[in-house]
């Protein structure tokens, strides 16, 4: 197995990579943090491009490997680093029910809000990734009134994910920000590693404006 203190985590502020940075101080990780500045298009440049032919991040190295779906690399992540205890264990009542919230977010739950966003049409239910918009918000919603956290009282790697994501699918009014889904919110953005990593978000996204002269 890589070393574990062999982490680099591409990353640009505000953006998905936002939560695996603060998933790793959840963590307690080690860490090595690459700026990827994208007012100046870097995530569409050679160098980048190397990391992730689709110009996204985040993008985690972790030794040789390199992992790049969110999903991945949150279950990479927390099985990595168990004694955070933010991971069931592989034979764990709650395993099967925690990967179903890391792979209904991918598969489903992002697809589905991309096109209600864009005002999409889903098309044929038979074809569509996630049946539908309304069936997606009701899956969500009915699991977080049953709370506090996905898989009940405890806590895990998918509701950094989650969290995270909520947060600003309800700033931009994508998803309903329904009294559970606020709460549940707060309850992520009220943890010391949220505040933390969301204070050298600002700084580092203010630092590159600076350098695309925005």
């Amino acid at each position: 197995m890589a070393d574990s203190r062999l982490l680099t985590v591409f990353h640009s502020s505000q953006t998905r990579s936002t939560g695996v940075i603060i998933l790793l101080e959840e963590l307690d990780a080690p860490y090595t943090l690459h700026p990827v500045n994208i007012k100046a298009g870097d995530q569409r440049k050679a160098p980048f491009l190397a990391i992730n032919p689709l110009g996204k991040v985040p993008a985690v190295k972790h030794g040789d490997a390199l992992i790049t779906e969110q999903v991945a690399i949150y279950i990479h992540l927390a099985d990595l680093f168990p004694k955070a205890g933010l991971a069931p264990a592989l034979d764990h009542p709650q395993r099967g029910p925690y990967l179903r919230w890391l792979a209904f977010y991918g598969s489903a739950f992002e697809p589905a809000m991309v096109d209600h966003a864009l005002k999409r049409e889903p098309g044929n239910q038979g074809m569509s990734p996630y049946g539908s918009v309304d069936a997606v918000i009701k899956t969500v919603t009915d699991q977080l009134r049953a709370g506090p956290y996905l898989l009940g009282d405890k806590i895990s790697a998918a509701d950094i994910l989650w969290g995270t994501a909520l947060t600003w699918m309800t700033m931009f009014k994508i998803f309903p920000a329904t009294p559970e889904v606020t709460a549940y919110i707060k309850r992520i953005s009220d943890r010391s590693s949220t505040k933390k990593v969301n204070a050298a978000d600002e700084t580092l996204g203010a630092q590159h404006k600076a350098v695309a002269g925005q």
